[in-house]
């Protein structure tokens, strides 16, 4: 059986890889960690994992990104797959693009760059508690 998938969606590579270290080391191997630099990519790679029948939980996506914002995209995802737990990760966002997303995205949480890796795990603990 496959692990359930945590997607983290940022233009930076830098931000993916503190991210990826990040979770790993609080999750271990309980879930696999997929990254994509822009939503269309993410949106992509969600559609080849649900294909492959393998199991999306929980999104961190980055807000402002070429092509689509992040709030854009969360309600993209949440129109298909409304059991995701969505978590904003910005250093821009406006608070009408965190409302919008919280509105009709179901957003979970937000958090601000630089964030802390204490606020992330306890962000990620708390929506994985909702499943």
């Amino acid at each position: 059986m496959t692990k359930p998938v945590i997607l983290c969606v940022d233009d930076e590579k830098s931000v993916l890889k503190s991210l990826k270290t990040q979770l790993k080391e609080a999750f271990g191997d309980a879930y696999t960690y997929e990254l994509a630099e822009a939503a269309d990519e993410a949106l992509e790679l969600i559609d080849e994992l649900v294909e492959e029948n393998v199991s999306i939980i929980l999104i961190v996506s980055d807000w402002l990104m070429p092509g689509m914002k992040g709030d854009e995209f969360l309600v993209q995802v949440h129109d298909k797959f409304p059991h995701i737990i969505k978590i904003l990760l910005t250093g821009q966002a406006d608070e009408e693009a965190i409302e919008r997303a919280k509105q009709q995205a179901k957003l979970h949480h937000c958090l601000y760059k630089p964030w802390s890796e204490a606020e992330l795990v306890e962000a990620i603990k708390l929506g994985l508690s909702q499943l």
